[in-house]
């Protein structure tokens, strides 16, 4: 077994889906950008920043296990496009979005035994244009208030998506290609 940094169900779901047996333990970091900090070094630091303080917690109460933790974000024209504030910031960034490509940057990160190991899924996605009548009907829902960019893949916003060249788990903030590989590689079977 090893531990979720991550209290998302959306991560939970897809850790299920390839069998592997976790607890969750929620990662408090600052996940405010860095001056300067590029999108991907964000990425890596907070999923970083995560597994590293539930493994401390964890070594605090005597406990030597693999904790998974994970970051996405949305890059817009190199500036990362965050959770939205409100309803409408929800809209402006799906107007932003809208007709454009943009990145997905999803990173997963394994602390154990004092060690971190991280990988990087870049993904690219397409929106087809949308008027602004589907846009204010979108934000009015509360799947995008929570969400890097202000939608979810699996969710509703499926109809936006004109074409997607990358991983979907990646996009959904589980890179389980990545995932496989780190807990593979640390010599954890998933299925």
């Amino acid at each position: 077994m090893i531990f979720l940094a991550s209290q998302s169900p959306r991560r939970a779901e897809l850790l299920r889906q390839i069998g592997v047996q976790f607890e969750v333990r929620i990662a408090d970091v600052d996940e405010s950008q860095h001056v300067g900090e590029s999108a991907a070094d964000y990425v890596c630091r907070v999923a970083g920043d995560k597994a590293r303080l539930v493994s401390a917690q964890l070594a605090g109460e005597g406990i030597d296990a693999a904790v998974l933790a994970a970051d996405t974000t949305i890059a817009l024209d190199n500036r990362i496009i965050g959770k939205p504030r409100d309803r409408a910031d929800c809209c402006r960034i799906l107007r932003q979005l809208s007709g454009r490509e943009h990145t997905v940057l999803s990173a997963v990160a394994l602390a154990q035994s004092g060690r971190l190991d991280y990988l990087l899924s870049h993904n690219r996605v397409w929106f087809r244009r949308l008027d602004d009548r589907e846009i204010e009907s979108y934000c009015a829902t509360a799947e995008p208030m929570d969400k890097a960019g202000a939608y979810a893949i699996q969710g509703k916003a499926a109809v936006f998506i004109e074409r997607l060249e990358g991983s979907y788990s990646a996009v959904m903030g589980l890179p389980l290609c990545e995932t496989a590989t780190l807990l593979g590689n640390a010599g954890i079977e998933i299925f």
